[in-house]
């Protein structure tokens, strides 16, 4: 009797699990909680903390709250799902060689000095920022993660009930970069939420075609460490294009640009070097 009902049990949970398992098959699926994210991206946090050789922080508290007011402003509009519950803090490294930003699982937001200082205006960088913003809110990272581990082993989670192993299966996945390399798709839907969040401010929501201009406009190993994790095919290019053709939105005016603002800023920056 006891092996008839676990039999069962296991065939009522095969039932419940097909839409998941069809999910799968879409790309779809993602079978870590929220909590998950939110670990993963201390955790990382933690790590770049220790490694001051590789992420030398840039200890300019003007700077980092100008930036970390342009996040605040872009999680305030709607559609933003996890805030209060993603930390959507920044961090600023020093280094004017790379450009780069990016945001681990959980919305902790790392952001380069080259990238500051190679942006033309604030538009630009609000729309780097709400890209990377995207990715912890469609939770790309945990999606891949799941989608490395492949459609049997979230049967045998779904199965058996077997969830004590997800923290182990997630430390696993990834290492290092990895968890943060996007897939093609993963950089246009962080593009279409960009635009979409950045629709809500006053910013010109065309910003990131600056931001590709100046990625297109430069070659060396700089740009090369940003397009290992962000592809930039011409297809983000003519989709952004596309949104703003389809959202009937003309060429920008200064004050959706921002662009004096933004020189001022980076005029701040100037020499300065890790002070406080």
């Amino acid at each position: 009797m006891k092996r008839l009902l676990n039999v069962n049990s296991a065939a009522l949970r095969l039932i419940a699990i097909l839409p998941i398992l069809f999910l799968a098959a879409c790309d779809a699926l993602n079978i870590y909680p929220i909590d998950e994210d939110r670990r993963l991206g201390a955790q990382i946090h933690t790590e770049i903390l220790k490694d001051t050789k590789t992420y030398k922080p840039y200890n300019n508290k003007a700077a980092t709250a100008y930036v970390q007011q342009i996040v605040n402003s872009i999680t305030g509009v709607p559609g933003i799902q996890y805030k209060g519950v993603f930390a959507y803090s920044v961090m600023l490294i020093d280094d004017d060689e790379t450009i780069n930003a990016f945001c681990t699982p959980g919305g902790y937001i790392y952001v380069y000095t080259a990238l500051l200082k190679a942006v033309p205006n604030e538009a630009a960088l609000a729309s780097v920022l709400a890209h990377e913003i995207a990715h912890a809110e469609r939770r790309h990272a945990t999606k891949r993660m799941t989608t490395h581990l492949g459609v049997q082993t979230v049967l045998s989670i779904a199965l058996y009930d077997n969830r004590g192993g997800l923290t182990e299966l997630a430390a696993n996945a990834f290492t290092g970069a990895g968890l943060l390399m996007n897939s093609r798709s993963d950089e246009d839907e962080a593009d279409e939420y960009s635009f979409r969040y950045i629709s809500e401010t006053s910013w010109y929501p065309g910003g990131l075609l600056y931001f590709f201009d100046v990625v297109k406009g430069r070659k060396g190993t700089a740009v090369d460490r940003f397009l290992s994790t962000h592809p930039l095919p011409q297809d983000r290019i003519d989709n952004t294009n596309k949104r703003l053709l389809e959202a009937n939105i003309g060429k920008p005016t200064e004050d959706q640009l921002r662009t004096k603002e933004y020189e001022a800023f980076k005029r701040s920056l100037g020499g300065a070097r890790s002070g406080g």
